[in-house]
């Protein structure tokens, strides 16, 4: 098997829109789960219901792929599994260095799913003197003194960051001199890197921020929905002097 230093996905090369890749893994998620049931076959509709899709654009996504499917029958779940698996990459061994093992970074040494999807969990590494030694999922935490040589030793192109904020982009640009060149990063904070390093931002918080958004408008609906419809007229203006846009609707904004 294949090592991940040098050795990057075929999508950009064959031209994938980064949309399309972006919904691969759905589409990998929803295939496994499949697999795992002994479902042989599945149909588009089927499957883009699963990965939260609509079916046309599910078509459009594996016809970059060279995947049409058969009329009538479907796709081949084990095909389709091992065809976007060799495309992102994941038939290959993606060796991976964890920099920052506080809570996040111990949960995400210890996530099981890793090894599983290709990638190996390296090393991990941390500034904090007290760490080293110390076995987090039976790997030996390293200090970050060792970032260099663990990078080089282990052909590492994947490195995770989840440390504060404030030593991210050191710890960024560290892991970029050192030749990584695809960053996941969990710190709350906007990594800057040259061209040519790829960067993923998880921000959790910002997730729970666009929930806490519809949930204020679904709560906002339902309110709306219980207002009996005669105080909701009276609510709303009328007759010739209200204020309008220029096509008789009213302004969204209204002028100060």
């Amino acid at each position: 098997m294949a090592t991940g230093r040098n050795h990057r996905p075929a999508t950009r090369s064959r031209g994938i829109p980064e949309a399309t890749v972006a919904r691969l893994p759905l589409y990998l998620r929803a295939l496994t789960a499949l697999s795992e049931r002994s479902v042989p076959t599945v149909s588009s509709e089927e499957l883009a219901s699963a990965a939260g899709v609509n079916s046309a654009k599910l078509r459009k996504d594996f016809s970059y792929l060279g995947s049409y499917g058969t009329r009538g029958v479907g796709y081949d779940v084990e095909y389709l599994v091992y065809q976007i698996s060799r495309e992102l990459g994941l038939t290959q061994d993606w060796p991976v260095v964890i920099v920052g093992i506080g809570n996040l970074g111990a949960a995400l040494a210890n996530y099981g799913g890793f090894a599983s999807r290709g990638f190996r969990v390296a090393a991990l590494i941390d500034a904090d003197p007290a760490l080293s030694g110390r076995q987090v999922a039976g790997i030996e935490v390293r200090h970050v003194d060792e970032l260099e040589s663990i990078i080089d030793t282990n052909g590492v192109s994947i490195g995770v960051i989840t440390t504060p904020g404030g030593a991210a982009q050191q710890v960024c640009d560290r892991l970029v001199a050192a030749g990584i060149t695809s960053i996941l990063n969990f710190a709350p904070t906007v990594l800057s890197v040259p061209d040519g390093v790829d960067v993923r931002k998880v921000d959790l918080s910002i997730e729970l921020q666009i929930l806490a958004f519809h949930e204020q408008r679904k709560a906002a609906e339902a309110l709306a929905q219980d207002v009996p419809e005669p105080l909701a007229a009276e609510a709303a203006p009328s007759g010739p002097g209200r204020d309008q846009g220029p096509d008789g609707d009213i302004p969204a904004v209204m002028p100060a």
